[in-house]
């Protein structure tokens, strides 16, 4: 009963507005002393939503801008790396600029972030482990290709760190992010040697065993089966 009072109290309130042009320009004029009270906090509200919404699309405007930009800055860099000039490609010639200089001044494109692979790769090149590491563990790619590939070279900077077991398992990621023909049993190889420099030959002759059984038309397939009998005698 109480539920139905308050509707029906609703009900003839609505209506006693609709009907009566007096109470109706009360409520609007109570609806106006409210908006004068409060309209600093009303305007500050939608100037804060507006300057948002201008922010957004002004960031995604300044990065792509500054994204075309970096790619422009980095033929010359990518030249230099190509023609296994690696110091320029990482440093510049003075007169363009080098990989480093592109991750540092572009930060938060998508050409800083590649330039982290190169960057990654021309470290492993000057022997430099640590810092090949580095960068190549903070790059991502949604190209998987590429993204083995980064995987590979971070297993090969563990191996020259003589740190076999996380240099087995990153080759095992690199063959199984985007499994191929062509990649995957060369991956597969050099993670089975770096399990077998860590001393874990079971773990070995699985990946040989991938190799064989699952890549069987690879040129590899005869170099496992060699691999897998010395460790296995099967």
């Amino acid at each position: 009963m109480a539920v139905k009072s308050k509707k029906k109290a609703q009900s003839h309130s609505s209506n006693e507005l609709l009907e009566n042009p007096e109470a109706l320009a009360e409520q609007l004029s109570r609806g106006e002393e409210w908006f004068e009270k409060h309209k600093k906090t009303v305007f500050a509200g939608v100037a804060i939503i507006a300057l948002a919404i201008a922010g957004i699309f002004g960031y995604r405007y300044y990065v792509s801008y500054q994204n075309e930009e970096a790619q422009n800055e980095m033929f010359q860099a990518i030249y230099y790396f190509e023609q296994d000039s690696v110091v320029q490609a990482l440093r510049g010639d003075g007169a363009n600029l080098g990989f480093i200089q592109i991750e540092q001044d572009y930060k938060g494109t998508a050409a800083a972030n590649l330039a982290k692979f190169y960057i990654g790769a021309g470290y492993l090149q000057m022997e430099d482990y640590e810092s090949a590491l580095l960068y190549l563990e903070e790059f991502s790619s949604d190209d998987l290709l590429v993204q083995s590939k980064a995987y590979s070279l971070m297993g090969d900077a563990h191996m020259e760190l003589e740190e076999y077991s996380e240099a087995a398992d990153l080759y095992e990621r690199a063959a199984g992010n985007k499994p191929t023909d062509e990649f995957s049993p060369y991956y597969l190889m050099k993670a089975a040697l770096a399990h077998e420099k860590a001393g874990n030959n079971e773990a070995a002759a699985e990946a040989y065993r991938k190799v064989i059984d699952t890549y069987p038309n690879s040129d590899l397939v005869p170099q496992a089966k060699k691999f897998m009998y010395r460790i296995t005698g099967a």
